[in-house]
């Protein structure tokens, strides 16, 4: 191998791995560990905030709040007993078509306001394209995939639920956030 293609070859190396060095989050719970990949490029604004929750220590001992079995399940936005937590201002709708939110996907949760997400996210159990932005809805912004431990994500979608005061679908025993954290 002559010089010129060693150099080549190996600013080619070094450019795939800057490249594939996406940002990843632990989320650690009671029933295990979830990787995810963060969509840096793809949603900057909604990687940012959920970077900003997580470093400030804002979804450590909360709880998967809202469990639908063959649907999603999602958390961040209570404590144990479904005290709130108060949040920052809302962020701008990032959903895009070429992200969908299919199996494996975390997604931030919202009001009908598309500009209404702050904290609360959820992760998709099954393919839900129908929360896909189209030409006729704003859809639900997709800003990582799971990449290790969706086993966990299954196992607390299987969860027993019931009613909390004016909230259904809230898994009878609490499946803790007991950390994220953010690996660079």
């Amino acid at each position: 191998m002559n010089l010129k293609s060693l150099v080549i070859f190996a600013t080619a190396l070094l450019l795939s791995t800057t490249l594939s060095a996406a940002t990843t989050a632990i989320i650690k719970t009671s029933l295990g560990e979830m990787a995810v990949k963060l969509y840096d490029q793809q949603a900057p604004i909604t990687t940012k905030n959920f970077i900003a929750y997580v470093n400030s220590g804002f979804y450590n001992d909360t709880i998967f709040h809202r469990v639908i079995p063959g649907f999603m399940v999602q958390g961040g936005g209570f404590e144990k007993g479904m005290v709130k937590k108060p949040t920052n201002a809302p962020i701008q709708n990032e959903a895009k078509p070429t992200t969908p939110n299919k199996r494996g996907t975390l997604s931030m949760a919202r009001t009908n306001d598309p500009n209404s997400a702050t904290a609360q996210f959820f992760i998709n159990v099954v393919d839900n394209h129908f929360l896909n932005k189209s030409s006729s809805q704003a859809g639900y912004a997709v800003f990582g995939e799971i990449v290790r431990g969706m086993e966990v994500a299954d196992q607390i979608s299987a969860t027993k639920t019931g009613r909390r005061g004016p909230y259904g679908d809230v898994p009878v025993t609490d499946i803790i956030i007991e950390e994220i954290r953010i690996n660079k």
